[in-house]
């Protein structure tokens, strides 16, 4: 009976893994609304090295990599711009290797509010 649940396990976890559709690098993911938005409130981030700011492209590699079947190694946030709301959103062009060690530029948008501590990788993509 333990080796018929064991089977039954194995089984159910393989069509799961083949059910679920890969996402390799550079394929979009998530929504990128801000390409239906209005340029309104955007503006060029001043300071691209702030830490702040490299540290928040780091992350969005590492969120990018949670949900997808490709590894991407950040190396620096290259450009961006940055729009006030109810918390901060960011479109950051982040210069990143894969395993290969093949570099290009990724377009991450991600949204962020300090006051409760909530950051969300709302896209992801190759860069044009």
């Amino acid at each position: 009976m333990r080796t018929f649940s064991f089977l039954l396990i194995v089984v159910a976890a393989i069509i799961y893994i083949i059910g679920v559709p890969a996402t390799s690098c550079g394929e979009p993911f998530g929504h990128q609304v801000w390409q239906i938005a209005a340029e309104n409130g955007w503006e060029p981030i001043k300071n691209i090295n702030e830490k702040h700011i490299q540290e928040l492209g780091g992350w969005a590699v590492l969120e990018h990599g949670r949900y997808v079947n490709c590894r991407l190694w950040f190396h620096e946030v290259v450009s961006g711009k940055q729009q006030l709301m109810s918390g901060m959103n960011y479109e950051l062009i982040i210069d990143a290797s894969d395993d290969a060690g093949k570099h290009g530029n990724y377009k991450a948008e991600v949204y962020e509010q300090e006051r409760t501590n909530t950051r969300k990788l709302l896209s992801f993509s190759k860069a044009n």
